[in-house]
């Protein structure tokens, strides 16, 4: 059993090192040979490279042991059911819930207060500025939860997937020209940090598993997709949000 899971730990690690080598050569080349000075505490470097590495190959063995295996169980069980309702249910809740814990969402949210609040918009209180960060936070997980229900019919219907992105990112642009100039970035990097640590492995487990469950589906042409979509309704949903607040 041990060596069950050593041997794939191992693998992870290695294929980590290999990853963050490119990285800190960058870093090191740059700092030796163009700027030609000593990195300064390369001690403290060298031990926040360490825990990268370990944090990075735990997170990837995680993917590998636990959310990818039950987004693609669940989705294969929920379309066993065959009901809609329940799937839809399902994939709404399973975006929205990933896009509120996720922690880059966290940080532009409680950024994009703060900077509100010095700009004007809201008041300078803390309350003004808890209710503006959550407030977006909601607005992008029902946005995502959104994505993720149009994603899973488009699997369901077979309805291709570039005309719903054509049309999305015509939403973008026409939402662009009406919004506050204000919100406009806020919005662009809203729909950026969503595709991020815990929406991603979940959302693709999703589509595959459901994709290879329907029968006629193909998971490389049909289960992806989802991501794109979950990139994309955040920026209407959030410019939105800006014309109201």
């Amino acid at each position: 059993m041990l060596k069950a899971l050593a041997l794939p730990l191992l693998s992870s690690l290695r294929d980590s090192l290999r990853d963050l080598t490119p990285i800190l050569a960058v870093i090191l080349g740059f700092q030796y040979l163009v700027l030609r000075q000593p990195i300064p505490d390369l001690v403290g470097l060298l031990g926040g490279a360490l825990l990268v590495v370990i944090g990075l190959t735990l997170f990837v063995q995680g993917l590998k042991l636990a959310l990818f295996p039950i987004g693609e169980t669940m989705a294969s069980d929920f379309a066993r059911k065959g009901s809609l309702f329940w799937l839809l249910a399902f994939a709404f809740s399973l975006g929205f819930g990933t896009t509120v814990a996720e922690p880059a969402l966290i940080a532009v949210a409680d950024e994009a207060a703060l900077v509100a609040a010095e700009g004007g918009m809201i008041p300078t209180t803390d309350v003004a500025r808890e209710r503006y960060a959550d407030g977006l936070r909601l607005t992008v997980a029902m946005a995502v939860g959104l994505a993720i229900v149009i994603g899973v019919l488009r699997i369901l219907r077979g309805w291709p997937v570039h005309y719903l992105i054509i049309g999305g990112y015509l939403g973008v642009v026409l939402m662009t020209g009406i919004a506050p100039a204000e919100i406009v970035g806020i919005a662009y990097d809203s729909g950026g940090v969503t595709t991020s640590t815990i929406t991603v492995p979940l959302v693709t487990a999703l589509g595959i598993g459901l994709a290879s469950s329907i029968e006629g589906r193909n998971p490389t042409v049909d289960g992806f997709g989802l991501i794109a979509f979950a990139s994309l309704t955040p920026m209407i949903f959030v410019m939105g949000y800006g014309m109201l607040v």
